[in-house]
């Protein structure tokens, strides 16, 4: 297959060429599989997604044209699933599993369309919300993020001439190459593009998943991407997300209910999945009290992803855990996530090697680290830390704790009454950079 110039075509391209949403299925796995659980047993709940930009020295309003984001966002509003992405979706294997997705379901989502979107300016700031039933809302997150992030880079490109593009483009392929090689020296790492959300843009994630695979061999493990994973024949990988215990703590009627929430989600999740999809998501509120609460069954599932606390210390923390459980580290699985560089990544490998199996969800540090390659000197294509959370549920504020207060989200008043109901134990304040 001949490879995309992507200098020449970022350089010559048209919004008529180069729609940054291409397709419904360019979002990530895991949003799929919550999508099936809440069709299934939380139609009636609605829930809005906020964006938020915790990067707030860049101004978003200031460099992206607002016409040109509303031309994006209307446009993704006209996808469907195509025939080919149908069947793809409901004969295909994931984790092992055949037809992982009900037919009912399938025939709901072949008529599937995202519904509307409220936008406005303040204070430099995009202001971008999606209201109304939760199975609808839910899949706007990714493909509002993609756009953003690819209308930020477009606009920083523009004044860039055809060699300044090559430049830069060759400079991040060598930059990512470098990074390739020395994941490929790291015997039995397992490595998987998580990329999406905070892409430089699909031309750039689809080339280094390529590279990816190319690259690190077996040890490529597949991508978050749907889209992605059925052109390149790789595995789609993905789980659930903060979003389910948000919503399920904003919907408790006591403060008993709430401390439940997380619980509750894998009650619910374990109906609809079971085998490798066992995977726990222990931050949302605070992975000290997650575990301090959780019940016995919890240490039968598969494995942690621990999100946003340092990877070392999250996981260790997980492991002791584990073994005050009975369990055998070795036998479970921790795969890190979280802001992950090539660094870190090495840094963490080394660590647990032989302590516990584990892999590597490589995000934006993968798909957008422009850093330093630009022709002339500019931060605009810097990644930023850009999230679109569920901020309301069924007229209720919703809420984020995270280990890492910087992540936190939702209003003032309700963080201090969960912080209240959890604790604070474990959250520790670390700089967010992407």
């Amino acid at each position: 297959m001949a490879k995309t110039d992507i200098a020449r075509r970022v350089y010559n391209h048209t919004w008529k060429l180069d729609p940054i949403v291409r397709s419904l299925l360019d979002t990530d796995f895991y949003k799929l599989l919550m999508l099936q659980m809440i069709w299934g047993m939380y139609p009636k709940v609605d829930a809005t997604f906020t964006l938020i930009n915790r990067t707030t020295s860049v101004r978003l309003a200031d460099e992206i044209d607002e016409g040109e984001l509303r031309e994006q966002l209307d446009h993704a509003r006209t996808l469907r699933f195509s025939k080919k992405e149908m069947i793809w979706l409901g004969g295909n294997t994931f984790y092992g599993r055949k037809q992982i997705f009900e037919p009912e379901f399938l025939a709901w989502l072949e008529d599937f369309r995202l519904p509307e979107y409220e936008l406005s300016r303040r204070d430099g700031q995009f202001e971008l919300s999606f209201a109304g039933p939760w199975m609808y809302t839910t899949l706007w997150e990714i493909p509002a993020l993609a756009i953003i992030n690819e209308l930020r880079s477009r606009a920083a490109m523009r004044s860039f001439g055809p060699f300044a593009l090559d430049v830069l483009y060759a400079r991040a392929k060598a930059k990512m190459w470098d990074k390739t090689e020395r994941l490929k020296a790291l015997p039995g790492i397992r490595i998987s593009d998580f990329g999406t959300r905070r892409r430089h843009s699909f031309l750039w994630q689809r080339w280094c998943v390529e590279a990816l695979k190319e690259g690190i061999g077996d040890a490529f493990t597949g991508t978050s991407n749907v889209l992605l994973a059925m052109d390149n024949d790789l595995e789609a990988l993905g789980t659930n997300a903060h979003e389910l215990p948000m919503v399920f703590a904003a919907l408790a009627n006591s403060e008993k209910e709430i401390r439940e929430a997380p619980y509750k989600v894998l009650q619910d999740w374990q109906r609809y999945y079971g085998g490798n999809l066992l995977i726990v998501l222990p931050d949302a509120f605070g992975t000290d009290s997650f575990l301090r609460d959780a019940p016995d069954w919890v240490a039968d599932w598969t494995g942690f992803r621990p999100d946003s606390a340092p990877p070392i210390e999250g996981g260790e923390k997980i492991i002791d855990w584990w073994r005050k459980k009975g369990k055998d580290p070795k036998q479970k699985l921790l795969i890190f996530s979280d802001g992950l560089e090539v660094e870190t990544i090495e840094e963490t490998y080394k660590h647990f090697r032989g302590k516990v199996r584990m892999s590597f969800g490589w995000g934006t540090n993968l798909t957008n680290d422009f850093e330093g390659c630009a022709p002339t000197e500019t931060d605009s294509l810097d990644a930023i830390s850009l999230v679109c959370k569920v901020t309301e549920t069924n007229g209720r504020p919703a809420v984020k704790l995270s280990d890492n207060p910087a992540k936190a989200t939702g209003d003032e008043k309700e963080i201090k009454r969960y912080l209240r109901i959890f604790g604070e134990k474990g959250r520790v304040e670390q700089l967010v950079k992407v």
